[in-house]
Protein backbone atom coordinates (compact mmCIF):
# COMPACT_ATOMS: atom_id res chain seq x y z
CA UNK A 1 0.00 0.00 0.00
CA UNK A 2 1.39 3.43 -0.89
CA UNK A 3 2.33 5.22 2.34
CA UNK A 4 3.31 8.76 3.30
CA UNK A 5 6.46 9.11 1.11
CA UNK A 6 4.70 7.60 -1.93
CA UNK A 7 1.54 9.66 -1.49
CA UNK A 8 3.59 12.85 -1.05
CA UNK A 9 5.23 12.16 -4.43
CA UNK A 10 1.86 11.59 -6.08
CA UNK A 11 0.55 14.85 -4.61
CA UNK A 12 3.58 16.81 -5.82
CA UNK A 13 3.37 15.28 -9.30
CA UNK A 14 -0.36 15.98 -9.58
CA UNK A 15 -0.07 19.56 -8.37
CA UNK A 16 2.58 20.16 -11.02
CA UNK A 17 0.35 18.75 -13.76
CA UNK A 18 -3.29 19.53 -13.00
CA UNK A 19 -3.52 22.37 -10.46
CA UNK A 20 -5.41 25.22 -12.11
CA UNK A 21 -6.68 23.08 -15.00
CA UNK A 22 -10.30 22.30 -15.79
CA UNK A 23 -11.39 18.66 -15.61
CA UNK A 24 -12.97 17.99 -18.99
CA UNK A 25 -14.40 14.61 -18.07
CA UNK A 26 -14.13 11.91 -15.46
CA UNK A 27 -14.99 8.45 -16.74
CA UNK A 28 -15.41 5.49 -14.35
CA UNK A 29 -14.34 2.21 -15.93
CA UNK A 30 -15.10 -0.12 -13.04
CA UNK A 31 -18.48 -0.55 -11.33
CA UNK A 32 -16.72 -0.94 -7.99
CA UNK A 33 -14.52 2.14 -7.84
CA UNK A 34 -17.06 4.87 -6.96
CA UNK A 35 -18.19 4.55 -3.33
CA UNK A 36 -20.40 7.65 -3.07
CA UNK A 37 -23.63 8.76 -4.76
CA UNK A 38 -24.18 12.37 -3.69
CA UNK A 39 -22.82 14.59 -5.18
CA UNK A 40 -22.83 12.68 -8.49
CA UNK A 41 -19.53 11.98 -10.20
CA UNK A 42 -20.33 14.14 -13.22
CA UNK A 43 -20.66 17.16 -10.92
CA UNK A 44 -16.86 17.42 -11.24
CA UNK A 45 -16.89 17.77 -15.03
CA UNK A 46 -16.03 21.29 -16.12
CA UNK A 47 -14.68 22.32 -12.71
CA UNK A 48 -11.19 23.68 -12.12
CA UNK A 49 -8.70 21.90 -9.87
CA UNK A 50 -7.67 24.14 -6.99
CA UNK A 51 -5.00 21.85 -5.63
CA UNK A 52 -4.08 18.34 -4.53
CA UNK A 53 -3.30 17.26 -0.96
CA UNK A 54 -2.76 14.22 1.24
CA UNK A 55 -5.23 12.97 3.86
CA UNK A 56 -3.51 10.07 5.59
CA UNK A 57 -2.92 7.59 2.77
CA UNK A 58 -5.64 9.18 0.65
CA UNK A 59 -5.18 11.71 -2.15
CA UNK A 60 -7.59 14.64 -2.25
CA UNK A 61 -8.17 16.60 -5.47
CA UNK A 62 -9.87 19.91 -4.62
CA UNK A 63 -12.23 21.54 -7.12
CA UNK A 64 -14.21 24.76 -7.32
CA UNK A 65 -17.12 25.29 -4.91
CA UNK A 66 -15.66 22.97 -2.27
CA UNK A 67 -16.03 19.79 -4.32
CA UNK A 68 -13.43 17.11 -3.58
CA UNK A 69 -12.45 13.86 -5.25
CA UNK A 70 -10.87 11.53 -2.69
CA UNK A 71 -8.80 8.61 -4.00
CA UNK A 72 -7.86 5.70 -1.74
CA UNK A 73 -5.29 3.48 -3.44
CA UNK A 74 -5.42 0.70 -0.86
CA UNK A 75 -2.90 -2.10 -1.62
CA UNK A 76 -2.79 -2.33 -5.40
CA UNK A 77 -4.19 1.01 -6.59
CA UNK A 78 -1.85 3.26 -8.56
CA UNK A 79 -1.95 6.51 -10.55
CA UNK A 80 -0.46 7.04 -14.00
CA UNK A 81 -0.19 10.15 -16.16
CA UNK A 82 -0.50 9.96 -19.93
CA UNK A 83 0.14 12.81 -22.36
CA UNK A 84 -2.35 13.38 -25.23
CA UNK A 85 -2.07 10.50 -27.71
CA UNK A 86 0.04 8.37 -25.37
CA UNK A 87 -1.20 4.81 -24.89
CA UNK A 88 -2.44 3.73 -21.48
CA UNK A 89 0.21 1.02 -21.24
CA UNK A 90 -1.92 -1.11 -18.90
CA UNK A 91 -4.53 -3.79 -19.51
CA UNK A 92 -8.16 -2.68 -19.64
CA UNK A 93 -9.02 -4.77 -16.58
CA UNK A 94 -6.64 -2.66 -14.50
CA UNK A 95 -8.31 0.64 -15.38
CA UNK A 96 -10.67 1.97 -12.70
CA UNK A 97 -11.20 5.52 -13.96
CA UNK A 98 -9.83 8.20 -16.27
CA UNK A 99 -9.65 11.92 -15.57
CA UNK A 100 -9.25 13.87 -18.79
CA UNK A 101 -7.57 17.28 -18.99
CA UNK A 102 -6.39 19.36 -21.95
CA UNK A 103 -2.79 18.41 -21.18
CA UNK A 104 -3.31 14.68 -20.62
CA UNK A 105 -5.13 11.96 -18.72
CA UNK A 106 -4.81 10.75 -15.16
CA UNK A 107 -5.37 6.99 -15.00
CA UNK A 108 -6.54 5.35 -11.80
CA UNK A 109 -5.54 1.68 -11.94
CA UNK A 110 -5.54 -1.39 -9.73
CA UNK A 111 -3.73 -4.68 -10.18
CA UNK A 112 -5.51 -7.87 -9.14
CA UNK A 113 -9.17 -8.73 -8.82
CA UNK A 114 -10.12 -7.71 -5.28
CA UNK A 115 -11.05 -4.13 -6.26
CA UNK A 116 -10.29 -2.44 -2.95
CA UNK A 117 -9.20 0.92 -4.36
CA UNK A 118 -11.94 3.54 -4.24
CA UNK A 119 -12.94 7.10 -4.92
CA UNK A 120 -15.47 9.36 -3.23
CA UNK A 121 -17.00 12.62 -4.42
CA UNK A 122 -17.81 14.89 -1.49
CA UNK A 123 -18.65 18.55 -0.99
CA UNK A 124 -17.69 20.80 1.90
CA UNK A 125 -14.93 20.86 4.47
CA UNK A 126 -17.05 19.08 7.05
CA UNK A 127 -17.50 16.09 4.74
CA UNK A 128 -13.74 16.08 4.11
CA UNK A 129 -12.97 16.17 7.83
CA UNK A 130 -15.27 13.18 8.33
CA UNK A 131 -12.83 11.07 6.29
CA UNK A 132 -9.90 12.03 8.51
CA UNK A 133 -9.06 9.09 10.81
CA UNK A 134 -7.57 11.52 13.33
CA UNK A 135 -3.93 10.45 13.39
CA UNK A 136 -1.26 13.07 14.01
CA UNK A 137 1.15 13.99 11.24
CA UNK A 138 4.42 12.25 12.22
CA UNK A 139 6.61 14.84 10.49
CA UNK A 140 4.85 17.79 12.09
CA UNK A 141 4.23 16.95 15.76
CA UNK A 142 6.79 17.73 18.48
CA UNK A 143 8.25 15.00 20.66
CA UNK A 144 5.81 15.49 23.55
CA UNK A 145 2.74 15.16 21.33
CA UNK A 146 4.31 12.12 19.67
CA UNK A 147 4.82 10.56 23.10
CA UNK A 148 1.27 11.30 24.23
CA UNK A 149 -0.18 9.83 21.04
CA UNK A 150 2.03 6.74 21.18
CA UNK A 151 1.21 5.91 24.80
CA UNK A 152 -2.49 6.86 24.69
CA UNK A 153 -3.25 3.15 24.17
CA UNK A 154 -1.20 0.13 25.18
CA UNK A 155 -0.55 -1.73 21.94
CA UNK A 156 2.49 -3.17 20.21
CA UNK A 157 4.69 -0.66 18.44
CA UNK A 158 3.89 -2.21 15.07
CA UNK A 159 0.16 -1.85 15.62
CA UNK A 160 0.39 1.67 17.00
CA UNK A 161 2.57 3.05 14.22
CA UNK A 162 0.20 1.66 11.57
CA UNK A 163 -3.01 2.77 13.32
CA UNK A 164 -4.44 5.71 11.30
CA UNK A 165 -6.26 6.91 14.43
CA UNK A 166 -2.84 7.51 16.01
CA UNK A 167 -0.40 8.29 13.19
CA UNK A 168 -1.20 9.50 9.70
CA UNK A 169 0.27 7.84 6.64
CA UNK A 170 2.43 5.07 8.13
CA UNK A 171 1.81 1.50 6.97
CA UNK A 172 3.40 -1.92 6.97
CA UNK A 173 6.55 -1.12 5.00
CA UNK A 174 7.77 2.04 6.67
CA UNK A 175 6.84 0.88 10.17
CA UNK A 176 9.30 -2.00 9.67
CA UNK A 177 12.00 0.43 8.59
CA UNK A 178 11.25 2.85 11.43
CA UNK A 179 11.43 0.16 14.10
CA UNK A 180 14.69 -1.19 12.70
CA UNK A 181 16.20 2.31 12.71
CA UNK A 182 15.02 2.79 16.31
CA UNK A 183 16.36 -0.64 17.35
CA UNK A 184 13.03 -1.57 18.93
CA UNK A 185 11.02 -4.78 18.85
CA UNK A 186 7.79 -4.56 16.81
CA UNK A 187 6.01 -6.38 19.65
CA UNK A 188 7.16 -4.12 22.48
CA UNK A 189 4.18 -2.49 24.19
CA UNK A 190 3.94 1.27 23.88
CA UNK A 191 3.30 1.96 27.56
CA UNK A 192 6.39 -0.02 28.54
CA UNK A 193 8.76 2.28 26.62
CA UNK A 194 11.36 4.30 28.50
CA UNK A 195 11.84 7.96 27.70
CA UNK A 196 14.99 7.38 25.67
CA UNK A 197 13.25 4.69 23.62
CA UNK A 198 10.40 7.05 22.75
CA UNK A 199 12.95 9.68 21.73
CA UNK A 200 14.73 7.12 19.52
CA UNK A 201 11.45 6.13 17.92
CA UNK A 202 10.52 9.77 17.34
CA UNK A 203 13.84 10.47 15.62
CA UNK A 204 13.66 7.23 13.61
CA UNK A 205 10.12 8.00 12.44
CA UNK A 206 11.01 11.46 11.21
CA UNK A 207 14.34 10.39 9.78
CA UNK A 208 12.99 7.35 7.92
CA UNK A 209 10.01 9.13 6.37
CA UNK A 210 12.08 12.16 5.38
CA UNK A 211 14.89 10.03 3.96
CA UNK A 212 12.56 7.93 1.82
CA UNK A 213 10.58 10.91 0.61
CA UNK A 214 13.80 12.53 -0.57
CA UNK A 215 15.08 9.27 -2.03
CA UNK A 216 11.88 8.65 -4.02
CA UNK A 217 11.78 12.28 -5.14
CA UNK A 218 15.32 11.97 -6.47
CA UNK A 219 14.48 8.72 -8.26
CA UNK A 220 11.45 10.29 -9.94
CA UNK A 221 13.56 13.26 -11.08
CA UNK A 222 10.51 15.33 -11.97
CA UNK A 223 8.74 12.56 -13.87
CA UNK A 224 5.41 11.14 -12.77
CA UNK A 225 6.06 8.32 -10.25
CA UNK A 226 5.19 5.14 -12.16
CA UNK A 227 7.01 2.49 -10.11
CA UNK A 228 5.39 2.92 -6.72
CA UNK A 229 6.08 -0.16 -4.59
CA UNK A 230 6.36 -1.18 -0.95
CA UNK A 231 9.57 -3.10 -1.67
CA UNK A 232 12.94 -1.50 -2.34
CA UNK A 233 16.34 -3.17 -2.45
CA UNK A 234 17.73 -0.35 -0.31
CA UNK A 235 15.36 -1.07 2.57
CA UNK A 236 16.91 -2.50 5.69
CA UNK A 237 14.36 -5.18 6.64
CA UNK A 238 10.99 -4.79 4.93
CA UNK A 239 10.46 -7.55 2.37
CA UNK A 240 13.97 -8.87 3.01
CA UNK A 241 13.25 -12.08 4.94
CA UNK A 242 16.36 -14.26 5.11
CA UNK A 243 18.64 -11.59 3.68
CA UNK A 244 21.42 -10.04 5.79
CA UNK A 245 20.66 -7.06 7.97
CA UNK A 246 22.70 -4.12 6.62
CA UNK A 247 23.81 -3.23 10.15
CA UNK A 248 24.84 -6.55 11.71
CA UNK A 249 24.61 -9.11 8.90
CA UNK A 250 22.17 -11.41 10.71
CA UNK A 251 19.33 -12.84 8.59
CA UNK A 252 16.17 -10.74 8.62
CA UNK A 253 13.27 -12.46 10.38
CA UNK A 254 9.52 -12.16 9.89
CA UNK A 255 6.16 -12.62 11.54
CA UNK A 256 3.38 -13.59 9.13
CA UNK A 257 -0.19 -12.56 9.90
CA UNK A 258 -3.28 -12.23 7.69
CA UNK A 259 -2.12 -10.76 4.37
CA UNK A 260 0.87 -8.92 5.82
CA UNK A 261 4.18 -9.73 7.39
CA UNK A 262 6.38 -7.90 9.86
CA UNK A 263 10.11 -7.94 9.16
CA UNK A 264 12.76 -7.31 11.81
CA UNK A 265 16.35 -8.04 12.80
CA UNK A 266 16.62 -10.22 15.88
CA UNK A 267 20.11 -8.96 16.71
CA UNK A 268 19.41 -5.24 16.29
CA UNK A 269 15.86 -5.16 17.66
CA UNK A 270 15.10 -8.05 20.03
CA UNK A 271 18.41 -8.93 21.66
CA UNK A 272 18.71 -12.12 19.63
CA UNK A 273 15.22 -13.39 20.57
CA UNK A 274 13.05 -14.78 17.78
CA UNK A 275 9.45 -13.57 17.84
CA UNK A 276 6.86 -16.32 17.43
CA UNK A 277 5.43 -16.60 13.95
CA UNK A 278 1.80 -17.68 14.15
CA UNK A 279 2.01 -20.23 11.34
CA UNK A 280 5.52 -21.62 11.70
CA UNK A 281 5.75 -21.64 15.50
CA UNK A 282 2.43 -23.50 15.72
CA UNK A 283 3.77 -26.06 13.28
CA UNK A 284 7.07 -26.56 15.10
CA UNK A 285 5.61 -26.23 18.62
CA UNK A 286 8.32 -27.15 21.13
CA UNK A 287 10.92 -27.23 18.36
CA UNK A 288 10.41 -23.52 17.69
CA UNK A 289 13.78 -21.86 18.42
CA UNK A 290 13.68 -19.09 21.00
CA UNK A 291 16.93 -17.40 19.99
CA UNK A 292 18.63 -16.71 16.67
CA UNK A 293 21.61 -18.96 17.40
CA UNK A 294 19.22 -21.93 17.84
CA UNK A 295 17.70 -21.45 14.37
Amino acid sequence: MPELPDVVLYVEALNARIAGLVLKRIHPLSPFVLRSVDPPLDALNGRAVRGVSRLGKRIVIDFDDQFHLVLHLMIAGRLRWRSPGQKAGVGPRMLLAELEFDTGKLLFTEAGSKKRASMHVIRGEEALRALNRGGVEPLEVPLEEFRQTLTSENHTLKRSLTDPRLFSGIGNAYSDEILHAAKLSPLKLTQSLAGDEIARLFDATRGTLQEWTERLRAEAAGEFPEKVTAFHDEMAVHGRFGKPCPVCGAPVQRIVYAENECNYCAVCQTGGRLLADRALSRLLREDWPKRLEEW
